[in-house]
């Protein structure tokens, strides 16, 4: 009673699956742009545009009011009433580098997006053609269970007429029984992989699907590394490269700090006693080149000169990982691809031929049922490591395209 009820939940699954939405890969990375950590980096870099907007504003300027030079002693001649403004004005080329600098900040956080939004992608790729084989694992599933089926029923006949054995019925009832347990399992790494999909598609988390299962093999394997290719396609190099370009802004800004900055001061003085209104006007002008005054951004250029150092060297190491990166999951492929070669042309081939030759001897009652069995089982744990294999090299394909951010 159990199996059927096993049988029934798998039927009641597929069911489900088969009234569900139908969603091709590129269906499901299009979508993968709505996850929120994305449209996180969106708000960030719109954040520091707008930072950008107000680089040039100046300060506030300073109005003040109140006694002027008036004698502590009471003198109605002495003194008068001061009314004061004052304006500084900073240098232009000091608005404009850090305008410039402000502005660099969101073009980094752009390639920070476009990092991780390939990172995402590669989880979703993955994922998807592990939901891909599972699905091809079930219909294996299938197959094995008619040639089960069938062997029992013919198993029954044959105990009637007492050319069978009872434990024989019963290995293969266990071997048919083991089967339900198998397709529980990977029903539910369907469930977790359909799970972890919604997730980056950023909607809801039950909501069923079904997947293409048409898979397309890339050929990778002759492929050659171009480091001047890879410097222009991969977002975390780019990355690299705007924070260069950032530092350089940076020094930019430190380096006008030596560039003075211009104020102005107007007053009037309305004074006591009859005596006639002053009033005081004047300029001023910083010199930012003084010693104890130009030896901030002097540190600062000189520390920002390290810090590119810093970066090209990280630069020029992240080029050469993933050039090796890349060399090694080319001739990791092209292990993998010979292997389901030799499983779809020699070892499947021959075990199926070993399962009918035991199976013509069964039915020419010069066999036993276990040889038949353990020729199923057999037939159908080579199937199953090809398609392992099959993933393995979807599992490659994936790492390649995402080191070589390719979509």
């Amino acid at each position: 009673m159990k199996r059927y009820q096993i049988i029934l939940t798998g039927l009641m699954f597929t069911a489900s699956c088969a009234n569900a939405q139908r969603l091709p890969l590129d269906t499901v990375l299009n979508r993968v742009a709505a996850n929120p950590a994305l449209q996180a980096f969106d708000a960030k870099a719109h954040a520091q545009e707008a930072y950008a907007l107000g680089a040039k504003s100046l300060d506030a300027p300073k109005i003040s009011a109140g006694q002027y030079q008036v004698p502590y002693q009471l003198n109605p001649n002495g003194g008068s009433f001061m009314l004061q403004a004052e304006q500084m004005f900073t240098n232009p080329a000091k608005l404009k580098a850090k305008e410039n600098y402000l502005k660099g900040q969101a073009t980094v956080t752009a390639t920070d997006k476009d990092y991780l939004k390939n990172q995402l992608t590669s989880q979703a790729k993955q994922y998807y053609y592990e939901r891909v084989m599972l699905e091809k694992k079930l219909a294996l599933l299938q197959n094995t269970q008619g040639l089960l089926d069938y062997m029992l029923k013919d198993a029954n006949i044959r105990l009637t007429y007492g050319k069978e054995k009872l434990s024989n019925i019963y290995k293969a009832k266990a071997d048919l029984f083991e089967l339900d347990n198998t397709r529980e399992q990977l029903n539910n790494e369907i469930n977790q992989k359909n799970i972890a999909l919604n997730t980056l598609m950023n909607r809801d988390k039950q909501t069923a699907f079904t997947v293409d299962t048409n898979l397309i093999l890339k050929d990778y394997a002759s492929a050659t590394t171009d480091t001047a290719s890879l410097a222009g396609s991969r977002s975390d190099i780019k990355g690299i490269s705007q924070s260069i370009y950032l530092q350089q802004l940076n020094a930019q800004m430190e380096y006008s700090k030596r560039k003075p900055d211009f104020g102005v001061q107007a007053g009037h003085m309305f004074s006591y006693g009859g005596m006639a209104n002053q009033y005081i006007l004047m300029a001023s002008v910083t010199i930012p080149i003084v010693p104890w005054a130009s030896k901030e951004y002097k540190a600062n250029l000189k520390g920002i000169q390290y810090e590119v150092q810093e970066l090209q060297q990280k630069r020029l190491d992240m080029l050469n990982q993933a050039a090796g990166q890349l060399a090694g999951l080319r001739t990791d492929m092209g292990s993998k691809k010979r292997q389901i070669i030799n499983y779809q042309q020699n070892i499947i081939p021959a075990l199926q031929n070993s399962y009918k030759t035991a199976l013509q001897a069964y039915d020419q009652n010069t066999g036993d049922l276990p040889t038949v069995l353990n020729g199923i089982r057999d037939l159908q744990m080579a199937r199953m490591a090809a398609l392992d294999r099959l993933q393995e090299l979807l599992t490659l394909q994936v790492a390649y395209e995402k080191e070589n951010e390719r979509n």
